[in-house]
């Protein structure tokens, strides 16, 4: 987020690195960790409507195919978008309070909740969504491509429940999806970005999704829909990873003792296999 919406003009990070090491410099390891409290709070519906809403859609498709898989997986990025946008926008206004302080000069927000409840009333319904439509046009086609390259990885490893190396195979799979799905759509997550940290120093500087597409390349040309990816790609691999491994193992271990029969498909794709 603060290599997304830094000014060109006057840059405060060189790169992912410069950022992380100035961070810490600048305002302790704590300042890692600004708008955590959103996310905990957030990403267990995200996951568990995620997970549920593409398994359930999977059922209702009928095959499993690859087209159905992303079908399936578009529906659930599409649903998600409802808690993921307010969360999102929680995170990023509590990651930029304070940039470069060791200890908050102004404090406009105690924590997420609050960050939230006053964007509420200042703003209203409309204020708590702002940046939704960005949100969905990056995980709508973002959690397609999420889902169909983990049916895909999984067939191609040949992911069996019995294979000794099915945890490390799965997590590479998981890893791997969570990879692909951020470069789908990564350049709308600047942009979401932006509009969602636009306003915070009391200037609003764009009207819309496309006035801030048409401003960032005018003034930072297209590299500006990468910024941020380094540290986004480092972070998508092992937090994918952990994700699908676990439901996986999971369900596998669930549908093993017979207690949730129902559980089918799940995140768990449909192949000739004990799987």
């Amino acid at each position: 987020v603060r290599l997304q919406v830094q000014n060109v003009e006057k840059p405060l990070y060189r790169g992912t690195f410069h950022c992380f090491q100035s961070i810490i410099k600048q305002e302790s390891a704590f300042g890692l960790y600004k708008g955590i409290g959103s996310p905990m709070m957030g990403l267990t519906f995200i996951n568990a409507l995620v997970f549920g809403v593409q398994g359930n859609t999977l059922r209702a498709l009928g095959k499993d195919t690859p087209l159905n898989q992303f079908l399936a997986g578009s529906a659930a990025g599409a649903i998600q978008c409802v808690i993921c946008c307010p969360m999102e926008l929680a995170k990023t206004r509590m990651q930029l309070q304070g940039t470069g302080e060791y200890k908050l000069k102004t404090k406009n927000y105690k924590n997420s909740l609050d960050c939230l409840i006053k964007i509420y009333r200042k703003e209203g319904l409309r204020g708590i969504n702002r940046g939704m439509v960005s949100t969905f046009i990056r995980e709508t086609p973002s959690f397609g491509f999420y889902f169909l390259t983990y049916d895909c990885m999984t067939r191609y490893l040949g992911c069996e429940a019995e294979d000794s190396y099915v945890i490390p195979k799965l997590l590479f799979s998981g890893g791997m999806s969570g990879i692909v799905s951020w470069l789908s759509t990564y350049p709308m997550d600047v942009i979401k970005s932006r509009l969602q940290a636009d306003g915070v120093g009391g200037v609003t500087q764009y009207s819309g999704i496309m006035d801030c597409v048409r401003k960032s390349y005018h003034e930072e040309g297209w590299r500006v829909f990468t910024r941020g990816l380094t540290s986004t790609l480092l972070r998508a691999f092992p937090v994918n990873a952990a994700t699908f491994a676990t439901v996986t193992v999971f369900l596998m271990y669930m549908r093993s003792e017979d207690n949730i029969p129902e559980c089918e498909p799940g995140p768990v794709i449909h192949q000739p296999s004990s799987l």
